[in-house]
């Protein structure tokens, strides 16, 4: 936000993350003296009123446009946005009401930026999210076997996080069996699980705004050869991924602790996705852990470590945990054992 007058914040996340707003409609003015407007319109005006009294509300139904009429009333002409959410249409509009009497500055990153060391009121949430994940997949265990579908499987596992507490699940459940877990973000169908099926369960429940994110693959029936031996080099890939992840370590670095195992088990094709990213008020957000991704580990930032093997038409295996780096050592938030699962 240096060089501007004010911050016209436009992301419902970055909104809430600032204000403790969660609306589907208000942005937020923040002046560079620190003088603070909220805007929303008369659906949340109370709840606003309610849970962010100390800021200035302004309630209108276009909340972009009367903030930025605002900002220019107080002789605030240079106004920062987040142009990674404004769309082209909203920009051109807000630019029309300015003409020429300002200018709009796009912020780039340097809001969401803001979100990636998380506080200690954060990283409680975050616990419970994670808490509620591992007891709903524990209170589902018996579900894992022949005949039970993955759409089934997932949508008692979504009620359990809903019964123990969740707000909502953080994300669409992914449920993948048999030849379905080659599909890392398979979409769980009517396919019922089989004997000697491998099963990915990639789950989180959302508490209080904040997301858990957690992937285990069990196995129904004893596993084949082929299928311990994938499970077996996943689980020390994570290990080392896990293991690599501490303050100060480079974003790719972390990556190639765990891709670098997996490709020299020869395997390395059948791994193509990044190896985790944060987690917070979105399921994913900054940081990025992969190979081409710049950047270091600080203390107090959530992310995930989850490497996969995808063997088309047979199976594949994903391992993931939520971690909160610290000095020495992450924090692994998500608890459920790491060992092969064999229900």
């Amino acid at each position: 936000m240096a060089g501007t007058d004010a911050a016209l914040i436009t992301n419902g996340v970055n909104v809430r993350y600032l204000t403790g707003l969660a609306s589907s409609n208000a942005a937020l003015l923040l002046a560079a003296d620190g003088q603070a407007v909220l805007s929303t319109d008369s659906r949340y005006a109370g709840t606003a009123a309610r849970e962010c009294s100390d800021v200035e509300l302004l309630t209108e139904r276009n909340v972009e446009v009367g903030l930025v009429l605002r900002a220019m009333a107080d002789g605030r002409a240079l106004i920062g946005y987040e142009d990674l959410e404004l769309t082209v249409a909203r920009h051109a509009a807000l630019a029309a009401l300015i003409d020429g009497a300002g200018e709009l500055v796009p912020l780039g990153d340097s809001l969401d930026e803001l979100r990636v060391v998380k506080d200690d009121v954060e990283l409680e949430l975050l616990a419970r999210a994670c808490d509620i994940t591992g007891e709903a997949f524990s209170a589902v265990l018996d579900r894992f076997r022949p005949g039970v579908s993955e759409r089934e499987f997932a949508a008692a596992l979504e009620r359990a996080m809903v019964d123990l507490g969740a707000e909502a699940p953080a994300f669409r459940t992914i449920v993948a069996s048999g030849p379905n877990g080659a599909i890392p973000h398979h979409t769980p169908g009517s396919r019922p699980f089989e004997s000697g099926d491998l099963v990915t369960v990639d789950c989180g429940a959302r508490y209080a705004g904040y997301h858990a994110d957690m992937t285990r693959t069990v196995a129904i029936g004893a596993p084949a050869a082929w299928q311990r031996e994938i499970y077996q080099l996943v689980a020390e890939a994570q290990a080392r991924g896990v293991a690599a992840a501490v303050v100060g370590a480079d974003f790719g670095s972390v990556d190639s602790a765990a891709r670098d195992f997996i490709a020299d088990a020869g395997y390395g094709e059948h791994f193509s996705h990044g190896l985790g990213h944060g987690v917070g008020l979105l399921i994913h957000e900054a940081p990025w852990l992969g190979s081409e991704k710049a950047g270091t580990l600080q203390d107090r930032v959530a992310v995930t470590i989850e490497p996969g093997i995808y063997l088309p038409g047979a199976g594949g295996v994903r391992i993931e945990d939520t971690l909160v780096i610290r000095p020495g050592s992450a924090q692994s938030l998500t608890t459920i054992t790491r060992e092969l699962l064999v229900l």
